[in-house]
C-alpha cells in the first residue's frame, strides 16, 4: 500500500508553529520581493484570497479584514518539512520524498481498519513533535493516494487520514473528485477531457484503455491505470528527479547601475546553483550569465544579454562556479544601463560520477581540496544558517554597507530563522 503524507498549509503552518496566536486568522505567505500571494491558511482561502493576487491589492480587495502576511522564509520552511519527514520515516517500510511538503511511504497492508490506525496516529505524533498538521492519504496506487490526501486535507469527517481499500470506495472517490484535480491531468488535458464532457476522474476511470493509449500520452495513460488501482508510476520516476538545467534569478528590489553590486548578486546567485548541484550529486559544465533592464520604464536606455562558458572539467564547486559566473558578467556588462534583473544558468549536467576529466586543465589535488572546502562549508551552513560563511565574491561593500544575497530580494515581512540561526532561537520570558 501507499501513503502519502502532505503538510497542510505547508508554509503557513511552519509560520504558525511560531505564532500560534494566527491560528484561526486569515495568514498568507508571499514570494520573492513580496510580491504575490503563493500560499494561503484556509481562513484566507475562505475570503476568497486567490494564489497569485498582488500582495499591494489585498488591502483594496478585503479593507476591513486583518490579514497576516509574511515574506518566504524557505530555511525555515525547508528545516521544519525535514522535521516532518524524519518523522515518517519511522513509520514506514519505505520512504520516498516528492517535495518540499510531500512524501510517499510504502506501508504493509494489513486491513483498512489497521491501515486508518496508523494514519491517524502518525498525524498525532507529527503534530505533537513538529506542530505541523498533515493529511494523509492511503491507497493501492500512488494517485489514489494523492486522491484520498485531497478527500483527507478538505473533509474533517476522516481526522486527517482517508484510506481508499476496496472498489466500492474507490468509485465513490472517483465520482466525487474533479479531473482537473487529478494528479498527473495538467490545464491542457483538463479543456481537452471537458470538451468530451469528462468532468469527472469517475469519467475518465471508465474510458477504454485502448481509447487512452491510442490517443493520449503514456503519461495519461499511467494515470488511467494508476485510477484503476493498477499500480503504473515507479518511484524512481519521481524521486530525486535530477534536473537538467538549473537557474536562479532575481529582480532586484531596486535597479543597479554598478559592476560591483551587480557581481556580489551574480556571485550569491552561482553559489546557490553550485548548492543545489552538490544536493542532488551532481556536476555542470556549462555556466551562462544574462543581464536585463527594466522593460516596463520605456523611459530608460533597454539591455539585455546572455553569456555562457563552457568548463573542461565539469563541476560543482562554490568557487569555480562562481569564478566562471564572474567571468560571464565581465563580458556582459555595461556602465550606462540600470539593471533591473540578474541571473546565472547552469546547463549540461551529469553525475558527479560520471565526470570526464580533462588532461589540459586537470589538478586533482585542487580539486580534492575544493570538494573538502565545499563539505565544510555546507555543514557549518546546516548548522548556523545560510549567511554564516560565504565567498568574499559574494559581498559587496559601499559606503560601510555590506549587501549579500538577503538584499538581492526584498522580504520585510520575513520571520527569524528559528530552527537553524543561533540568534534566531525563539525567547520565553
Amino acid at each position: 500500500m501507499y501513503a502519502l503524507v502532505d503538510v497542510d498549509n505547508a508554509y503557513v503552518s511552519c509560520e504558525r508553529v511560531f505564532r500560534p496566536d494566527l491560528v484561526g486568522k486569515p495568514v498568507v505567505v508571499l514570494s520573492n520581493n513580496d510580491g504575490c500571494v503563493v500560499a494561503r491558511s484556509n481562513e484566507a482561502k475562505a475570503l476568497g484570497i486567490k494564489a497569485g493576487t498582488p500582495y499591494y491589492q489585498l488591502k483594496t480587495l478585503f479593507p476591513n479584514t486583518k490579514i497576516y502576511a509574511f515574506s518566504s522564509n524557505y530555511e525555515l520552511y525547508a528545516d521544519m518539512t525535514r522535521r516532518v519527514m524524519n518523522i515518517v520515516k519511522r513509520h514506514a517500510v519505505e520512504f520516498h520524498r516528492y517535495s518540499i511538503d510531500e512524501g510517499f511511504c510504502i506501508i504493509d497492508d494489513d486491513g483498512t481498519e489497521s491501515l486508518k490506525e496508523w494514519g491517524e496516529n502518525l498525524h498525532r505524533e507529527i503534530l505533537r513533535g513538529t506542530g505541523m498538521p498533515v493529511s494523509i492519504g492511503i491507497a493501492h496506487t500512488k494517485t489514489l493516494a494523492k486522491m484520498a490526501s485531497w478527500f483527507a486535507k478538505r473533509y474533517k469527517g476522516f481526522k486527517h487520514c482517508c484510506v481508499i481499500y476496496d472498489d466500492d470506495q474507490r468509485d465513490k472517490a472517483l465520482s466525487l473528485f474533479p479531473i482537473d484535480e487529478v494528479w498527473g491531468i495538467g490545464r491542457r488535458w483538463t479543456a481537452k477531457l471537458n470538451a468530451m464532457q469528462v468532468m469527472k476522474a469517475a469519467d475518465f476511470a471508465s474510458m477504454s484503455e485502448s481509447w487512452v493509449k491510442n490517443f493520449m500520452n503514456v503519461n495519461m495513460w499511467r494515470t488511467w491505470r494508476e485510477l484503476n488501482a493498477i499500480d503504473s508510476i515507479a518511484m524512481e520516476d519521481m524521486e530525486n528527479v535530477k534536473r537538467k538545467s538549473i537557474c536562479t534569478s532575481r529582480s532586484f528590489p531596486k535597479m543597479i547601475d554598478g559592476y560591483d553590486e551587480m557581481a556580489a548578486h551574480v556571485a550569491n546567485y552561482a553559489a546557490l546553483c553550485a548548492e543545489k548541484l552538490r544536493k542532488q550529486h551532481s556536476v555542470a559544465a556549462t555556466i551562462g550569465v544574462f543581464v536585463d533592464t527594466n522593460h516596463f520604464r520605456e523611459d530608460l536606455p533597454q539591455y539585455g544579454m546572455f553569456k555562457t562558458i563552457t568548463l573542461l572539467t565539469p563541476t560543482n564547486s562554490t568557487q569555480m562556479v562562481v569564478e566562471t559566473a564572474n567571468n560571464c558578467l565581465k563580458k556582459i556588462f555595461l556602465q550606462g544601463f540600470k539593471y533591473k534583473r540578474a541571473g546565472v544558468v547552469i546547463m549540461d549536467i551529469c553525475s558527479e560520477n560520471e565526470v570526464q576529466t580533462s588532461f589540459i586543465d586537470y589538478d586533482s589535488d585542487m580539486y580534492d581540496k575544493m570538494k573538502r572546502l565545499d563539505k565544510v562549508t555546507d555543514r557549518i551552513k546546516r548548522t548556523m544558517g545560510n549567511g554564516a560563511i560565504m565567498l568574499g565574491a559574494q559581498q559587496y561593500d559601499s559606503k560601510g554597507k555590506t549587501t549579500t544575497f538577503k538584499d538581492a530580494v526584498k522580504r520585510e515581512m520575513k520571520s527569524p530563522n528559528y530552527t537553524t540561526c543561533w540568534q534566531d532561537i525563539l525567547e520565553i520570558e
